[in-house]
């Protein structure tokens, strides 16, 4: 599977993701924790099958200091003992709104409950926007096959400014 349009080469493109990374800042910028909205990331980039974000925020993640064991369970959260009840309802949210083709109530209100229990409305806003912005970038990179594995850290900050 070859990469079929790189998105950071094309004028438009590049245009695009400036204006779409100038999103991402905001979120990152916000008071949601920045680990997980790496974790978040990375399990909605697992769930939609994106190398290209897989590849992005599992190194991202590394460099801001998240250990490899968390990283290498975040497929497997609900069976894992290492992530808060504040990340687990993150993870929670990710997943179903990730999945809304699968669930008739989309998120369920279980869900919103718990992350309720552990945000603030600003971070709770930042966390729907990141779920809503990381499946936006999965569709863009699977669409164009954009594959995992040459992603460095600072890579994504550096191409977009």
């Amino acid at each position: 599977m070859e990469t079929r349009l790189n998105l950071f080469e094309n004028t438009f493109g590049a245009t695009f993701a400036r204006r779409f990374a100038g999103a991402g800042l905001l979120i990152h910028q916000s008071s949601l924790p920045k680990s997980t909205q790496e974790l978040v990331s990375l399990r909605a980039s697992q769930i939609n099958g994106c190398g290209w974000c897989v590849d992005m925020h599992t190194k991202e993640a590394a460099a801001a200091g998240e250990t490899a064991v968390r990283l290498g369970l975040v497929a497997v959260w609900r069976e894992s003992t290492v992530f808060t009840d504040a990340e687990q309802a993150a993870l929670a949210l990710a997943e179903e709104g990730t999945r809304l083709a699968d669930a008739y109530e989309g998120v369920s209100d279980e869900t919103w409950a718990r992350v309720r229990a552990h945000y603030d409305d600003d971070q709770i806003a930042a966390l729907v926007s990141l779920v809503a912005l990381i499946n936006a970038a999965n569709r863009l990179a699977v669409i164009v096959h954009q594959r995992g594995g040459s992603y460095e850290a600072g890579m994504f900050a550096a191409a977009t400014s």
